[in-house]
């Protein structure tokens, strides 16, 4: 079996150092060969790229633009009325991805308006459209796009896309094999939970793995729900072949909590 490979999410790790090109050269000083981010739209791309190049790290995910915060946005891909914006977003991502060579872009469904009943279905059509558009957009550059249920018990209640099935309900109606699933286990664990039988039922259409510890959102090795080295050995079985996103929060400095990767690096 191929050992699993991690990258650090340098929007959650390494935040002892402000700039996010600063963190690419902490995250290879501690040993990963890869990173993810969220946001990286408020950084200098030469900054970035110089990074990247100096350090040999593979930049292998970033997410599409929230939008307003400001106004409570997360996403625009599943936002009635805010096509236009979701296109102009992909652009912007697009443009970061080609410069810093990265291959899977989180395309953000977003949260369901305050006034609004859950209106899922005009929203599940325009999310459906936005991503049809984004997979021929998506394929002429070889970038997988991914779509990330979030739980809306703790992280966010109004997010559009909670659930694993809800997801593999909406990509089967995409029909693109370009547009995949990201597993991000915190959210699935606290929405579903029945983790190895969801790994096996949506194990060929996962394009990505991100990872935290449940409740706490620290360490996978820290106190809570998750057996990660069960969990581990699940996706090894499976043959898993990507990313693994540590997206956690450290519960002291980033350093500090690593034990558990370079235990696995040591294997």
């Amino acid at each position: 079996m191929a050992p699993l490979k991690f990258c650090a999410n340098i929007s959650w790790l390494f935040t002892e150092v402000p700039d996010f090109s600063q963190r690419i050269y902490a995250a290879a000083s501690a040993g990963f060969q890869a990173v993810e981010a969220a946001w990286l739209y408020d950084s200098d791309l030469q900054e970035l790229q110089r990074a990247r190049e100096a350090t040999g790290v593979e930049l292998v995910l970033i997410n599409t633009p929230p939008g307003d915060v400001k106004a409570g946005e997360l996403g625009l891909g599943a936002v009635p009325g805010r096509e236009p914006e979701f296109r102009q977003g992909l652009d912007l991502t697009l443009k970061y991805a080609r410069a810093l060579k990265c291959k899977r872009i989180h395309l953000m469904a977003g949260r369901v308006p305050v006034d609004s009943q859950r209106p899922v279905k005009e929203m599940e059509a325009v999310f459906v459209q936005n991503l049809s558009y984004a997979a021929d957009v998506l394929s002429k550059e070889g970038i997988t796009g991914l779509i990330e249920p979030i739980n809306t018990r703790i992280t966010d209640p109004r997010y559009f896309l909670d659930s694993p099935h809800q997801a593999a309900a909406i990509l089967e109606k995409v029909g693109k094999p370009n547009i995949k699933l990201q597993m991000d286990v915190f959210h699935w664990q606290i929405m579903d939970g029945n983790l190895t039988q969801n790994i096996h039922k949506y194990f060929p259409i996962i394009g990505h793995v991100q990872i935290a510890q449940v409740p706490g959102r620290n360490e996978p090795d820290s106190a809570g729900e998750l057996n990660y080295s069960y969990l581990f050995d699940t996706l090894e079985k499976h043959g898993y072949q990507g990313y693994i996103g540590c997206e956690y929060k450290p519960l002291g400095s980033t350093e500090e909590g690593l034990g558990w990767v370079k235990e696995y690096w040591r294997k």
